[in-house]
C-alpha cells in the first residue's frame, strides 16, 4: 500500500536515541516503528533489536494483542547469549506480571509461571554474566518478591486415575 521512506545510516544512533524516549513517554508503538525502520537498514543492530524488544514487551497487559511468537523471533536474533538468556527473563517477566494484572479466573497460575521462566533465564543469564553485571540477579530477587507478596503458587497437580474399562 505505501513505500516505508528508509532512513539514513547517519541518522540511525539519533533515531535509536528518540525511540528509547518513546518508550520512557510510554509510547512503545512509536518506539517500536522507529526501531523497524532502523532494522529495515540494520538488520542486526542490536540496539534496535532490545529496543523493539522492550518496546514490546511495554504492550503486555495494556489491552495489545503481543505475539509470543514474534518476541521470540527478536530474541533469536540477539548475538550475545547472555543478552538472549537476559532479555528472555525480561519478557517472561513482563508477561508475568501483565497476567497477575488481569485477575481473572487462572491469571495468578499463569503469573507464576511465567514468573518462574523468568527466573529460570535470569539463572541461565547469570552463569555468563559480564564480571560486575548483576542485572540478572536482581530481576531474579524482583521476581522472587513478587511470587512471595502475592502468593503465587504452581497449578496444583491433579491426581491422574485410569479410566476403567
Amino acid at each position: 500500500m505505501f513505500d516505508l521512506k528508509p532512513l539514513t545510516s547517519e541518522a540511525i544512533p539519533a533515531a535509536l536515541e528518540k525511540a528509547m524516549r518513546y518508550r520512557l513517554l510510554k509510547e512503545p508503538g512509536e518506539a517500536e516503528s522507529i526501531c523497524l525502520d532502523v532494522l529495515a537498514v540494520e538488520p542486526e543492530n542490536q540496539k534496535a533489536l532490545v529496543t523493539l524488544l522492550l518496546a514490546m514487551t511495554d504492550r503486555f497487559g495494556r489491552g495489545y494483542a503481543m505475539s509470543n511468537t514474534r518476541v521470540q523471533e527478536i530474541l533469536a536474533r540477539l548475538s550475545d547469549p547472555y543478552e538472549r538468556f537476559y532479555y528472555a527473563g525480561i519478557a517472561s517477566e513482563r508477561s508475568g506480571k501483565s497476567q497477575l494484572q488481569q485477575g481473572t479466573p487462572g491469571s495468578s497460575v499463569a503469573a507464576y509461571e511465567l514468573l518462574r521462566a523468568a527466573m529460570d533465564s535470569y539463572e541461565e543469564a547469570e552463569k555468563i554474566r559480564p564480571a560486575g553485571n548483576d542485572d540478572a540477579l536482581l530481576r531474579w530477587n524482583a521476581c522472587a518478591r513478587l511470587i512471595m507478596r502475592n502468593h503465587l503458587e504452581p497449578r496444583a497437580e491433579e491426581p491422574y486415575e485410569p479410566a476403567l474399562e
